[in-house]
């Protein structure tokens, strides 16, 4: 396996894992487990990375369904992920490459159990409380350290946030999840994203929520073309143009 993955220490207790600059996982340390949050893309041994820092026992949790947060779970045991994203995951975990690809290096993918919304997990001097937000999946959730006020939020808040993929929720539905995330944030001072690789000021939050509004409102003079792997569709510019809600125009989809 190539070495991809650059750990730095982001406090006493929180590693970024940095997958490549291609997506952003953590290990956060208690005193007596220890937690990775969403385990990448799976081309190095991720166990192996975390236990040169640590030999504590290691419980992983997936924000969300998507290949460069769960593939990494193949050197696991066991993951947990909001069972509402189970088929989101089914649709790459079961595509004929990646199963080609566990067998021919001796791996599995371990059975997701279940996590929901309101549960706590604890670490031993570290507690995360798990906060569903579904919108970019229909099972996406953060993970918030109320003591030091650190959300981790996936793909849920993060600089380009996808909202045109086929399992995305409606915009309305997002914002909605957004609000009811309110009372979290105003006791949130830094996120770790799912493609970060340092803290982001708890501020990114409010703006992104209101740019999300600002689509559902039909804001949209300023928006642009976007250009993904599916195709073309649309994104919504905000904080000097540098972050976007990508989103699929109902309009256009008329025309389809």
């Amino acid at each position: 396996m190539n070495e991809r993955i650059k750990v730095k220490k982001l406090n006493s207790y929180i590693y970024l894992l940095d997958d490549n600059r291609e997506a952003s996982g953590y290990l956060v340390l208690g005193e007596e487990k220890a937690l990775v949050i969403d385990t990448m893309n799976g081309y190095e041994d991720l166990n192996a990375v975390v236990r040169k820092i640590t030999d504590l026992p290691v419980m992983v949790v997936n924000t969300h369904g998507h290949p460069d947060h769960i593939c990494g779970n193949v050197y696991f045991d066991r993951a947990y992920m909001n069972p509402a994203d189970l088929p989101v995951a089914e649709e790459f975990i079961t595509d004929p490459q990646f199963v080609s690809n566990c067998r021919k290096n001796n791996l599995r993918m371990p059975e997701f159990s279940p996590i929901y919304h309101g549960e706590q997990i604890d670490l031993g001097g570290v507690r995360l409380e798990v906060i569903g937000v579904p919108g970019h999946t229909p099972g996406g959730i953060c993970l918030f350290i109320r003591k030091d006020g650190i959300l981790f939020t996936g793909d849920s808040l993060v600089e380009h946030t996808w909202m045109q993929l086929d399992h995305s929720l409606p915009m309305e539905v997002f914002l909605e999840n957004l609000n009811r995330l309110k009372p979290v944030l105003e006791e949130t001072r830094y996120l770790l994203t799912g493609h970060n690789q340092d803290f982001v000021d708890a501020s990114f939050a409010g703006e992104h929520r209101n740019a999300v509004a600002e689509v559902c409102a039909g804001k949209k003079e300023n928006d642009i073309d976007y250009e993904w792997f599916g195709g073309v569709c649309k994104a919504h510019p905000y904080m000097s143009g540098t972050r976007l809600i990508v989103y699929r125009d109902k309009a256009d989809d008329k025309k389809d």
